[in-house]
């Protein structure tokens, strides 16, 4: 009928209540089942607005972190509460968030398809839809050493990294920031999604890149607006799995 606006409302099943380091903690969970998984390492915090962060635990795969296991922070990544510790490189983003205290989700790890990418110095192709979510560019940080030993190796990450959402860092992993939770898992899961099309596009013998002002544009929407109705199914997914990540 003309004038009847038809578009489906968003309208989905009901959420039991999450707190901050519940919702951390199904981002781990959720983040390793999509390749997020190189056993202890890597690192995710979640900056709380008071000078704080949450972190996951250092003796955990990030598969079997529940909220319990979350450790607090202070913006230098020394423990204020928490049974287990922190991992050794959280300067990197005690430095990151010195630098832009915007950024409320920092995501670091080695996964299994970016890293294809970072051992070839290259940023993937956008040869699909799905790779085209995110309209921010995806950087390369090629010249810090490789790794994170310390205040200087992570400065000059973060220095390089400049104003980039997400990066893919050269012979180690990814660095993907977010202003929430829900945009993280976003842009993580893209990134992951588009390095391995690619890599598939190309063992093929090539492909056709989508159109880079079309991938823009999308990507510029679709990172806003679909973000919070993927977390919320990705959410749901692993509640299905196991509710006890929320203890």
């Amino acid at each position: 009928m003309a004038g009847v606006n038809t578009k489906p409302a968003w309208n989905p099943p009901e959420m039991p209540e999450i707190s901050a380091r519940a919702d951390l903690a199904l981002l781990l969970r959720t983040l390793h089942s999509i390749g997020y998984d190189d056993v202890l390492s890597g690192h995710v915090t979640v900056a709380l607005g008071d000078g704080t962060m949450l972190v996951n635990p250092f003796e955990l795969s990030w598969q079997e972190v529940s909220a319990s296991d979350i450790v607090l922070i202070d913006i230098d990544g020394s423990k204020l509460e928490g049974r287990y510790n922190v991992n050794p490189a959280i300067e990197l983003h005690a430095s990151l968030r010195r630098s832009r205290p915007d950024i409320v989700v920092a995501i670091h790890n080695h996964p299994r398809w970016a890293n294809v990418w970072a051992g070839a110095h290259r940023v993937p192709p956008i040869y699909d839809q799905t790779s085209a979510q995110i309209g921010a560019e995806l950087v390369l940080v090629d010249e810090y050493g490789g790794q994170f030993n310390g205040a200087s190796s992570s400065d000059s990450a973060v220095k390089l990294f400049g104003d980039a959402e997400w990066g893919i860092l050269a012979n180690h992993g990814v660095l993907v920031t977010a202003p929430n939770i829900a945009q993280a898992f976003l842009r993580a899961y893209t990134l992951e999604w588009r390095a391995r099309r690619a890599y598939e596009v190309e063992m093929l013998g090539g492909g056709i890149p989508v159109d880079a002002e079309v991938a823009a544009t999308f990507g510029a929407r679709f990172d806003r607006l679909g973000a919070p109705l993927w977390w919320e199914t990705a959410r749901r997914a692993q509640l299905r799995r196991d509710p006890g990540v929320l203890h």
